[in-house]
């Protein structure tokens, strides 16, 4: 692949890991896609190495994670698929490493792997501001204080707009 594919590679692939039941995960569609395989291919190639695939590396989502997913992606449906999508954990992803051994799939993983680390360097990085302004706080007083809530509230992440969708009747009086 070329400087300019991976590049793209890069940003699409940090644009699809979720969290899961606290784990960062990447939907078997998303990698299927990022590999240029059927979704179908993907599954089957795990699952002729489950053995490899324990359940902290991969998990299937439940019905009601698949219909929250959609709902928060804005999609109607997976395609018509039979089975609940498989979600791969990072160490997942690196083993279908050793199930997929196309050229594109060897790059794709080195990639899907430094996102992976690029996101775990970005929450350290916070968990570090977060700890040095405490320090911060704690030594000096009271007159940063407001300079202190206002560095906090520039760290919290922001809240999700909410459109209210639906008749609203009119309230009566």
């Amino acid at each position: 692949m070329h400087n300019s594919e991976l590049v793209k590679l890069a940003s699409r692939v940090e644009n699809r890991i979720l969290l899961i039941r606290g784990h960062k995960v990447m939907l078997d569609t998303d990698l299927a896609g990022l590999y240029g395989v059927p979704t179908k291919i993907l599954n089957k190639a795990v699952d002729r190495n489950l053995d490899r695939f324990p359940s902290d590396f991969m998990f299937r989502l439940t019905r009601e994670e698949a219909a929250n997913l959609r709902f928060q992606s804005g999609t109607s449906s997976w395609g018509g698929r039979r089975y609940l999508p498989c979600v791969f954990t990072e160490q997942g992803v690196a083993m279908l490493s050793s199930v997929l051994r196309s050229p594109r799939a060897v790059a794709v993983n080195i990639e899907i792997m430094r996102a992976f680390v690029r996101l775990r360097q970005l929450l350290n990085t916070h968990k570090d501001l977060a700890r040095r302004l405490d320090e911060l706080e704690k030594k000096y007083d009271s007159q940063f204080r407001v300079v202190f809530e206002a560095i906090r509230q520039l760290m919290a992440p922001p809240e999700p707009k909410r459109r209210q969708i639906g008749f609203r009747a009119p309230e009566k009086d």
